[in-house]
């Protein structure tokens, strides 16, 4: 006995042959209505005349069934056509609306090609499955390429961070080892290395990397700001007016100084080089609040919707939105995201933008407080240095003339005699020597650098900076 027949091939062979079926039934009704009509016509007529019009009915008859015939199995394949388009397009349909997204989702969260073409269902035609393949495959190809490309920066951006903080350190070591006439060079050389380190965080930050520095202990909110400042180039025209004694927890102390900086650098790029930009600090009961304010031209409606698009919470960060030369706004972005800072742009009542940023309180904590062992010491002003050689200098020719006069008291005091005198410890040629007037020092001129301006702040900081206060000032210490 033979294989059974299935039930799919059955169908399959009836599908078949019913448009032959639908054809012949079409035929013979046809041919029996026009046989009948002509039969009825050929005996209606008179003998004579008969056989020309039997023959007339039957070529007419035969014709007209050929085409009710073919207009029937015509009409049949017309139609399978249009439901089997129609199928087909409502197949494309679905693969571009819903199997094609799900496969390009389910890449974009890692999973490989072969992995997808399990999960997702696969269209019934053949055609429509090769181009969902080769779709597929293309796609995973471009996120492993870019994946690694990204790998790669972020790995660069790495090394650069390292980098920037070892130069940073050698730097700091060289500042508090050298003299001041090369001071100011040093502090040049910090605050570049420091706003290089910054553009290395930029693009860490946006190639998914975390930052290059981590602090253990809350970082109080000046030192945040000062920090900032000093990751910025013009950071002179940068005012602060806080008295805020809140701090930052040391995971994102980080990463909010480094927003901070991102937005105090625009201020100061679009804005005039003469005006100066306004940092405030308010404490609420919903977290800290940092007001930002230039004096620049303002933003238009485009790039304002821009600005918060870029800096949303809601939004994904999407790097073909960005341009090559603004880059600030989407890493303050990512770091919003990151720790649900809301950032917000105003009218200025300067004339120019304003921010605000929102640090929630989860964010927020106090400075914890240290008491010494000892009694604490009156706090000494540090004096410039200059100053101290010339205080040194004028004071030295008294000192030693008391001295003398201390050590000469017998002297002083005993009759004047015509032969010297002796003094305990000294010989006897040497006695009668007078002793040489002091000559006059003249104090040091004052310099005008960066290193006699900075080195007495540089002192006071080395003397009075705790390791749990963070970063300090940009001035003496750009990038802390």
């Amino acid at each position: 006995m033979g294989a059974p027949i299935s039930l799919s091939t059955a169908n399959r062979v009836n599908d078949e042959r019913s448009p032959l079926n639908r054809a012949l039934l079409v035929l013979l009704a046809t041919v029996l209505v026009t046989g009948g009509a002509w039969l009825w016509i050929t005996l209606e007529t008179s003998a004579a005349d008969r056989v020309p019009v039997a023959v007339a009915g039957g070529v007419t008859a035969a014709l007209l069934c050929a085409a009710a015939f073919l207009a029937a199995l015509r009409h049949h394949q017309i139609r399978t056509a249009t439901d089997e388009v129609a199928e087909l397009r409502a197949e494309l349909d679905r693969l571009a609306d819903d199997t094609l997204p799900a496969a390009a989702r389910r890449l974009r969260e890692g999973a490989s090609a072969d992995t997808v073409f399990t999960e997702i269902p696969l269209p019934g035609n053949e055609t429509h499955e090769r181009i969902l393949r080769t779709l597929t495959k293309e796609i995973s190809v471009g996120h492993r390429q870019r994946a690694a490309a990204m790998a790669a920066c972020a790995n660069a951006a790495g090394r650069v961070q390292a980098l920037a903080t070892s130069m940073l350190a050698d730097l700091r070591e060289m500042e508090n080892r050298h003299s001041e006439e090369v001071l100011g060079d040093l502090l040049k050389l910090d605050h570049s290395t420091a706003q290089a380190g910054r553009l290395a965080d930029s693009i860490a930050v946006l190639t998914g990397a975390r930052s290059g520095r981590r602090w253990t202990k809350p970082i109080v909110m000046e030192s945040i700001l000062r920090g900032a400042m000093g990751r910025i180039r013009a950071y002179q025209r940068v005012r602060i007016h806080s008295a805020s004694t809140s701090a930052i927890v040391g995971y994102a102390a980080e990463d909010v100084m480094h927003a901070l900086a991102e937005l105090m650098d625009n201020a100061t790029k679009f804005s005039a080089p003469s005006e100066e930009v306004h940092v405030y600090v308010e404490e609420l009961h919903t977290g800290l609040v940092v007001t930002i304010e230039d004096g620049g031209l303002g933003m238009k409606p485009q790039a304002l919707e821009r600005a918060k698009t870029a800096v949303s919470t809601s939004e994904t960060l999407d790097l073909t939105k960005l341009s090559g030369t603004r880059l600030g706004l989407a890493v303050v972005g990512c770091l919003a995201r990151k720790h649900d800072l809301h950032v917000f742009f105003r009218p200025s009542s300067r004339g120019g933008t304003g921010v605000v940023v929102r640090v929630p309180n989860q964010l927020v904590t106090q400075q914890r407080q240290e008491f010494p062992d000892t009694a604490p010491q009156p706090a000494v002003p540090a004096a410039n240095p200059v100053r101290q050689a010339f205080a040194s200098a004028t004071h030295a020719a008294p000192a030693q003339d008391t001295m003398t006069a201390v050590l000469d008291g017998e002297q002083s005091q005993a009759p004047q005699r015509s032969l010297p005198k002796r003094r305990r410890g000294q010989t006897l040629a040497n006695s009668g020597q007078p002793t040489p007037a002091p000559r006059p020092q003249h104090p040091p001129k004052p310099r005008t650098d960066a290193g006699a301006r900075f080195g007495a702040f540089r002192q006071g900081t080395s003397r009075n900076h705790r390791p749990d206060q963070g970063p300090a000032s940009p001035s003496a210490n750009p990038d802390s």
